[in-house]
């Protein structure tokens, strides 16, 4: 599966990537190897096959579950704003730059262990819309199917964004029997039993002791309602947040279950400054998959080193360039003199 090309493979790869701190490119890296060239990596990463399944193969052993795990949907942007010319670019909404840019589309799958408070990316999809024909709303259905039929994780609750609050989507979370607590927007139609026709959740009147409402979004069935819960963010922001949980529930839990979604925030921002996922410059899709995933396995062996030693990614970063510097201050390749 090209996995390796004259003794350079997917490990050297990945060390590579854990192990640079600011230069994540090709070219960098040839010139560090004496015994390997830059087209010879640019032929492996064309050649080789680095895939989600690989990712899960190299967690499945090791990932720690609970009974009350929670699945966490998201996508970001890996930002090429500066390229016009590298495949699988296109223009879109990047919530972190609150703008839209030129970038590479990455949906993913976290597991989250509440009682350990450990997260593990399981799955991941690069949106390619006019290549697989599929949209993020797709990859995510895909992903999860994957975990309740092929990985069978235990979990009982799936967190997303107001992205991913399709009637599709929270319908197939439903009938697998699971919970979601998702945001929904502001302009979203649904009405009460006391509602004669629909409308925006924002237009709602609230009585002062009224905690949630039980509504029919639009197109739901008939008999299929939800609870909306008004979860003030400031002054002047309210989101509305719904969920198909049927046990009682107050506002409090409401807020701490749909917090825990940050760990997905917390993940991309490691990710991108960490791993150099935003950083290959090379135009071919192929190589843009491979060093995406390879990416992705980086942050998980990071992830795990830093559970292990009680630190965190950055440290074990940091760890690295405070090796090379005590050494270099022992034995120093240019020794400083004075006339």
């Amino acid at each position: 599966m090209g996995q390796e090309v004259k003794g350079f493979g997917i490990v050297d790869y990945c060390q590579y990537l854990l192990s640079s701190q600011t230069n994540y490119t090709i070219t960098n890296l040839a010139n560090h190897l004496q015994t390997v060239s830059h087209d010879l990596i640019n032929t492996f990463l064309r050649k080789a096959e680095v895939t989600p399944e690989l990712l899960w193969e190299n967690l499945v052993d090791v990932l720690q579950q609970s009974e009350n795990g929670y699945i966490i949907f998201d996508d970001t942007v890996l930002d090429k704003d500066y390229s016009r010319a590298i495949e699988l670019v296109r223009r879109q909404y990047s919530g972190n730059a609150k703008r839209v840019i030129r970038g590479i589309g990455l949906v993913t799958c976290i597991y989250y262990n509440p009682n350990l408070d450990l997260s593990y990316v399981i799955d991941y999809r690069i949106y390619d819309k006019d290549g697989d024909g599929k949209n993020k709303h797709d990859h995510v259905q895909d992903m999860l199917r994957g975990i309740l039929e092929e990985k069978m994780l235990s979990f009982t609750t799936v967190l997303m964004d107001c992205w991913y609050a399709t009637i599709k989507l929270m319908a197939y979370i439903d009938n697998a029997g699971k919970t979601y607590y998702c945001p929904i927007k502001k302009n979203r139609l649904l009405r009460t039993d006391e509602d004669s026709q629909y409308q925006r959740a924002d237009s709602l009147i609230w009585q002062e002791d009224e905690e949630y409402k039980l509504v029919r979004l639009k197109g739901f069935l008939s008999h299929k309602k939800v609870k909306l819960f008004p979860v003030a963010v400031s002054t002047n922001n309210t989101e509305y947040i719904i969920t198909n949980e049927t046990k009682p529930v107050n506002m409090e839990q409401v807020k701490e279950e749909y917090g825990k979604r940050w760990k997905v925030e917390l993940f991309y921002r490691e990710l991108k400054q960490t791993t150099g996922i935003e950083r290959c410059q090379c135009r071919k899709e192929k190589i843009q998959r491979n060093h995406i995933g390879c990416a992705l396995l980086v942050w998980t062996k990071l992830k795990l080193l830093a559970y292990s030693l009680a630190t965190s990614v950055y440290d074990i970063k940091r760890q690295i360039m405070t090796s090379w510097l005590s050494q270099d201050l022992k034995h120093p390749r240019f020794a400083m003199t004075l006339a």
